[in-house]
């Protein structure tokens, strides 16, 4: 059944109605081809964003849609709840935009943004290294400046949309220090020199290409740099909160619908003459899993409301992630055992549910990671 939200205003439920509506009739015919067959599914996310869901976070006046975080983080929950690939790709897109709407001048933005936020560009992040994930201020990715341009080498990996996209927001090394010494750049994916290795493998998000994109003297304009030379990392790690607050709201929608499929299963499997649902050990089991959908829903909502309001949120963002993702595991893998054998199959969804969740609990900083950010905000 639908989760019930308290929105702040009636726009936003409108917008709620609008995304359900969206849901049911253009993501759940779709997704279970496309992740049984690994197809990148491009014309959602071009509907998405003509349909103003892509840009709900931005500002009006820049394209965006003018909503509050917390209105943009539920729209997110209920695509994830149907599509988790989807659900990550318009979290991903949001913080590709992030540095030109908050960076950016208003030359840069007037001319990029509109395109990016209504879905006819769709954006990467390349941040992580094979050897620089968590400690992305290791990273070896270089950018040389010739006259006016960047010329940059080197490689960034688990590139979600890598291969696909038509923009990718670049870290690299500008200088050879430690403190300033990485700057941003938006680059188009047509540039010579950048191209997708082979996508990744994966276990789950089967819908979602994750490549290592290749720089090999990549040329880029000066005035595709993205504040100041040096301010890359706190543009990124500026992003990196936010996009946190994404992948929590990403977790929660994944086990909001792996609590729907069991609680539907368990209404409708018989054993020792009614419903499984009523045998006590089992309810229990499905309350707790409700528990934690619900903690990791306030969890966010809580991280977001700071954001709105213009107060710090890091620590909260962190707190948000770790629970969400934590929780949505823990629950994916119930709702298998609510369904048994069966859970335990392709026929059903929440076996799907349990392979998607683990990634969450890595990308956008390990939970490790979470922990590290949390204890250093209490100290």
């Amino acid at each position: 059944m639908p989760v019930q939200r308290l929105m702040p205003t009636e726009e936003s439920v409108d917008l709620i109605d609008l995304t359900r509506s969206i849901v049911d009739a253009e993501l759940r015919p779709r997704v279970d081809e496309a992740e049984a067959t690994a197809r990148f599914p491009r014309e959602i996310f071009a509907m998405l964003g003509h349909a103003g869901i892509l840009g709900l976070p931005y500002a009006e006046e820049l394209g965006g849609g003018g909503q509050p975080y917390e209105v943009y983080l539920q729209v997110v929950e209920e695509l994830a709840s149907a599509w988790a690939s989807v659900g990550v790709g318009v979290s991903v897109h949001a913080l590709s935009c992030f540095a030109l709407a908050t960076q950016g001048t208003r030359e840069q933005q007037e001319r990029w943004l509109p395109d990016m936020l209504g879905g006819d560009l769709l954006g990467a992040y390349c941040l992580s290294e094979a050897h620089a994930g968590s400690d992305p201020a290791a990273m070896r990715t270089k950018a040389v400046r010739v006259g006016d341009e960047y010329v940059i080498n080197g490689a960034k990996a688990w590139t979600t949309h890598g291969g696909e996209a038509d923009f990718y927001k670049v870290m690299a090394r500008t200088s050879d220090g430690d403190k300033g010494a990485i700057s941003c750049f938006l680059v188009p994916a047509d540039t010579p020199g950048l191209t997708a290795d082979n996508p990744e493998q994966k276990m789950g998000l089967m819908g979602s290409v994750t490549a290592t994109m290749l720089f090999e003297d990549v040329r880029v304009p000066v005035e595709r740099r993205l504040g100041e030379e040096g301010q890359g990392l706190p543009i990124a790690l500026a992003g990196l909160d936010a996009g946190r607050l994404g992948i929590a709201a990403v977790a929660t929608g994944v086990a909001q619908g792996a609590l729907d499929a069991a609680v539907a299963y368990a209404k409708e499997r018989e054993a020792f003459g009614k419903a499984i649902i009523d045998h006590q050990g089992l309810a229990f089991l499905l309350a707790d899993m409700a528990a934690s959908v619900g903690s990791a829903r306030a969890s966010y909502l809580h991280a977001a409301r700071l954001k709105d309001a213009g107060r710090p949120y890091g620590q909260e963002a962190s707190v948000a992630k770790l629970v969400a993702t934590d929780n949505a595991m823990k629950v994916t893998t119930d709702a298998v055992q609510v369904l048994g054998g069966a859970g335990y199959t392709k026929d059903f969804p929440v076996e799907r549910y349990m392979r998607e969740t683990k990634v969450m609990q890595i990308f956008e900083g390990t939970n490790q990671i979470q922990r590290l950010v949390i204890s250093r905000h209490l100290t």
